[in-house]
């Protein structure tokens, strides 16, 4: 899709308005969403049930977006879709996470990139960028603690491939602080359960080096994981192994009362569909994966995004996963595992509860959705972007 003059002088600038030129930035939302990252306590449990319960007062999303010249991006969206604005990036980015008492939101470099980037959501602007330092890369992911203070962030020591949660002090302007070794390869994306205390870190189990860019170096001895890490000692309290050491552990959601779903990929023979492609653990620490059925075969032995639904009202427990080489978004109830819906949908890629018991989903060929509690879709936008596989 060409770009008229105009579209590229914005896009150089940072920033595309779309059709609301009476309307300043700051009245589409921007003094809300400040209002919503300003969360007391320090109480994980009690900060992600505000945190969550702001999604239907947060008017801003964040994401990795390329532009039709394969220009890398930071993005922001409205989320009614009605603007957007754009930072560059010197690397391609991928998943993200909000400070929970700033505005600020944080992007990430995927493998193997080097840089996370600290975005002022407030008034759209880059704040910091981050280098790994020398011998290391990160993931594509991170989350903060309950203070905001410590950033935790996915990365590989490319000495010897070992996978790491690298700390860092927000308060001391992202300095790194220190490393928790996984004793394992390839960590990716991560999250904090309820308790406040434990990491929950999906360990892909794939070797990589940016030598080597995005080939991957071990697909007959992986060896993933669904760890749980006391993020204070270290300690890693849990390893939950898939059922076939080829179902890369990729993403995850957490809900309000700790049950956990994980998306797998599997890197094995393309003839076998077969393999589970989704996990619980549940608030009990029972971990085990869902049959999708006849959904399964159709999804191309890959899933993207976790979403798990964060309704007021409690009543959802749902989680919405999207599955972009099988073209289709999957909702399933969190505990069950049964299917809800799986309309199609061509590319899907990153996806966030909307706080309504409903979701936000962007896709690799611009399009930016509403998926309803029912799991039915409306088009908000149709956006000269590829969105990334991740919405924040």
């Amino acid at each position: 899709m060409a770009l008229d003059r105009q579209r590229r002088k914005l896009l150089k600038l940072g920033l595309v308005k779309l059709g609301l030129a009476k309307r300043s930035l700051f009245k589409l939302g921007l003094g809300s969403l400040g209002a919503g990252f300003a969360l007391g306590g320090t109480n994980l449990a009690t900060a992600q049930r505000v945190l969550d319960n702001q999604e239907n007062r947060r008017q801003w999303f964040f994401s990795a977006v390329d532009d039709p010249e394969g220009n890398h991006h930071l993005a922001g969206i409205h989320r009614d879709g009605s603007e957007y604005f754009l930072l560059p990036a010197p690397e391609r980015c991928h998943g993200g996470c909000l400070h929970p008492h700033q505005p600020q939101a944080v992007l990430f470099a995927r493998r193997p990139g080097r840089h996370f980037h600290v975005v002022d959501a407030r008034h759209h602007r880059e704040l910091q960028s981050i280098d790994a330092g020398p011998g290391y890369h990160f993931y594509g992911h991170g989350v903060f603690d309950p203070s905001g203070r410590w950033l935790y962030v996915t990365a590989n020591r490319l000495e010897d491939a070992m996978g790491l949660v690298r700390v860092y002090d927000a308060n001391a302007g992202y300095a790194h602080h220190h490393d928790i070794e996984l004793d394992g390869i390839g960590p990716h994306e991560l999250k904090l359960m309820p308790d406040g205390d434990t990491l929950i870190v999906a360990l892909g189990g794939i070797r990589t080096h940016p030598d080597s860019g995005r080939i991957k170096l071990n697909l007959e001895d992986m060896d993933p994981a669904l760890l749980l890490v006391n993020r204070h000692s270290g300690e890693i309290q849990a390893r939950h192994r898939p059922s076939h050491h080829q179902l890369s552990v990729r993403h995850l959601d957490v809900a309000a009362n700790g049950s956990v779903i994980v998306g797998y990929q599997f890197e094995g023979p393309v003839w076998e569909t077969h393999h589970p492609l989704v996990a619980h653990l549940d608030p009990q620490g029972k971990f085990h994966e869902f049959d999708l059925g006849e959904l399964q075969p159709k999804l191309a032995q890959y899933t993207a995004s976790v979403a798990v639904s964060q309704s007021q009202s409690g009543s959802s427990s749902s989680t919405l996963i999207t599955a972009p080489r099988g073209g289709r978004i999957i909702m399933l109830d969190q505990q069950s595992g049964d299917i809800i819906a799986a309309p199609e949908l061509a590319d899907a890629a990153g996806a966030r509860c909307d706080g309504q018991g409903g979701y936000i989903v962007t896709t690799g060929n611009g399009g930016f959705y509403q998926v309803s509690a029912q799991g039915g879709l409306t088009q908000l936008a149709k956006l000269p972007l590829r969105w990334d596989n991740h919405l924040t």
